[in-house]
């Protein structure tokens, strides 16, 4: 667990002071809004905990525009409230880590959502929030205020900042305002699924319809379990008519792969919320998210089997969730695939022993090295997250 100590700054010029005075006395620091993702950390961290609480609320919203300002602790549902009393969605279909960690939905904030790149399996078709986050304003390591980006994305000239503060978890600078691109909510959706598919059979089933013409928005594999069949299924959205004729181009399109049928509604919605949540591991004592060439996937998922872990396909492939023991290192049976992988979930005796995140390569890591320096002279943001 982190330190005790606990603050909560009433605003942004509150914030600057508590940073600047955090830097001259080299005191860690660690933000938090809803708390959410707390349990994907290092323990034994003494650090005192930034309440974003007071940053909370919706700045300005434009339907019209596709354009949406909010406080980083503003709740990711009431977000997502907003957006489809008009007929709007966050496209990368970010997703509330709550139920991994075996407490109900709802402490999840946008801000949590934006630092951590938290995206479901829209991210095939719309991109990672990096994609969607236009600008912001922010206070960095060094206690200053700046802002970056703007509310369109013409407004973005010289070095795309918001790109970088997007997956940085916090450790480059405090988001107090950001603005993302929201897109319309989909007329309608059809799920075409398969069954009785090994792994490399999935993956060459999604690989084909991605590769179609047919916008593809989503493809996913989730082998049998105890109480379903195992299902290979991508999604379409769209307009009515459009999904409809789709549907059927891709169904003809993936019957060399066997019989195809078009998922009910309710049944797709289960299957993909299963899938943005892992939710078919939660029982298992770890759960990773491995990201690796989608070409490698099915070669990983066999070396995933032999070491008795369970898993699921994401993003056409490119992301694995992973279930295993506690004893099974899915790092190491990543890294021959390059591979990368996230501890989100595992005992506290593993967690004390392995980072949530993996080694950064060298030049990366390097890189990494300068961007912390520039924003964090003094490394109090967070600097034990990963260690």
């Amino acid at each position: 667990m982190s330190g005790a100590a606990s603050v909560r700054p009433a605003d942004a010029e509150d914030l600057c002071e508590l940073i600047t005075d955090s830097a001259q006395k080299a005191r860690p620091l660690e933000v938090r809004a809803g708390g959410s993702k707390r349990d994907i950390v290092a323990p034994g961290r003494e650090t005192t905990i930034v309440d974003l609480g007071k940053f909370r609320g919706i700045v300005d919203y434009e339907p019209g525009e596709l354009v949406l300002t909010v406080r980083p602790a503003t709740p990711l549902a009431e977000v997502e409230e907003l957006l489809r009393n008009h007929g709007q969605v966050l496209a990368f279909e970010p997703w509330d880590h709550g139920p991994v960690f075996g407490r109900p939905c709802g402490a999840a904030t946008i801000g949590g959502v934006v630092a951590a790149g938290i995206a479901g399996p829209g991210r095939l078709s719309a991109g990672a929030v990096r994609d969607h986050l236009l600008g912001f304003k922010a206070i960095s390591g060094r206690g200053e205020a700046f802002k970056a980006g703007g509310r369109v994305v013409k407004n973005v000239t010289g070095y795309d900042v918001p790109k970088l503060l997007a997956g940085s978890w916090g450790q480059l600078a405090v988001l107090t305002e950001l603005t993302l691109k929201v897109a319309p909510l989909p007329r309608a959706a059809a799920t075409i699924a398969l069954q009785g598919l090994s792994p490399g059979a999935a993956i060459a089933a999604m690989s084909k319809a991605t590769g179609s013409p047919h916008a593809i928005a989503a493809a996913a594999h989730r082998p049998a379990t105890n109480s379903d069949r195992d299902v290979t299924a991508v999604r379409l959205e769209g307009f009515a008519e459009s999904v409809d004729v789709r549907a059927d181009r891709v169904r003809a399109l993936l019957a060399e792969f066997g019989n195809t049928f078009r998922l009910a509604d309710d049944a797709a919605e289960s299957f993909w919320t299963g899938v943005r949540q892992g939710r078919p591991l939660h029982d298992a004592e770890t759960i990773w998210r491995v990201h690796v060439a989608a070409s490698r996937a099915a070669q990983l998922a066999d070396e995933l089997e032999k070491r008795g872990a369970s898993w699921i396909f994401d993003w056409a492939g490119a992301l694995i969730w992973a279930g295993a023991p506690a004893a099974v290192d899915i790092r190491a049976a990543a890294e021959p695939f390059a591979g990368h992988a996230m501890l989100l979930r595992a005992p506290l005796a593993l967690r004390k022993t392995t980072p949530a995140r993996h080694a950064e390569t060298r030049p990366i890591g390097t890189l990494s090295a300068r961007l912390k320096q520039a924003f964090d002279p003094s490394g109090i943001l967070d600097p034990f997250r990963f260690a």
